[in-house]
């Protein structure tokens, strides 16, 4: 089993699996296989991911605080509870105005058709 994921067939509450870290974007992996990955990730305040364009959709869903997801430019405030979905190829970023935590879905397949 890789030891970054969550034990499986245990009960846990996502929120409580992530720590934040001050100064720190943290991400611990809940499930990694090759056909997409799901991940939960604590953002300090003031913190961002790098601009980046992934080939696959991502969807994020807000767990904790509030978070800024800008997709090509245009800016979408979520709320706990609040989730989207940046579509593949498009330029994204993630950053924390406040600190919050986030759950993350990538997924990989779907692209063959």
């Amino acid at each position: 089993m890789d030891k970054q994921e969550v034990e499986k067939s245990k009960v846990f509450i996502i929120v409580e699996i992530i720590e934040y870290i001050p100064n720190s974007v943290v991400i611990k992996t809940i499930i990694k296989k090759t056909t997409g990955n799901v991940s939960a990730v604590s953002f300090d305040t003031g913190e961002a991911l790098t601009e980046k364009i992934s080939p696959y959709d991502t969807f994020i869903q807000v767990i904790d605080g509030k978070a800024e997801v800008l997709i090509n430019d245009k800016s979408f405030m979520l709320e706990i509870g609040q989730s989207i979905i940046i579509p593949a190829h498009a330029r994204n970023t993630i950053k924390a105005n406040v600190r919050f935590k986030m759950l993350s879905t990538i997924i990989k397949s779907g692209y063959e058709d």
